[in-house]
């Protein structure tokens, strides 16, 4: 059975930081493609961050120079250490899996910047 569990959400004041962390389970990790997705309030779900199984990154637009992706394939971890936050940043933040057509999805954690 596979498993996403994302921990670290909560809130914060708009210009700290967060640590998101996705723990998996049930599936090769090294070998999948691990991303972040968030839902802010009145948008559909975008994709904030994505590291490639071989390490390469890319982040959408609004988040670069603020967010970081990484991973740690000993321990099955995908982690999303967000700074400055903003009250934009708002939102339900979920954690991808990928690996060709076989996706997953965890459950989701709340991220809330207040000003």
């Amino acid at each position: 059975q596979v498993q996403l569990v994302e921990s670290g959400g909560g809130s914060v004041q708009a210009g700290g930081s967060l640590r998101l962390s996705c723990a998996a389970s049930g599936i090769i990790f090294s070998r999948f493609d691990m991303a972040w997705y968030r839902q802010t309030p009145g948008k559909q779900r975008e994709l904030a961050a994505v590291i490639s199984s071989g390490g390469r990154t890319n982040y959408v637009d609004s988040v670069k120079g603020r967010f970081g992706i990484s991973r740690d394939n000993v321990k099955n971890t995908v982690y999303l250490q967000m700074n400055s936050l903003k009250t934009e940043d708002t939102g339900v933040y979920y954690c991808f899996a990928q690996q060709l057509v076989r996706t997953y999805w965890g459950q989701g954690t709340q991220v809330t910047v207040s000003p």
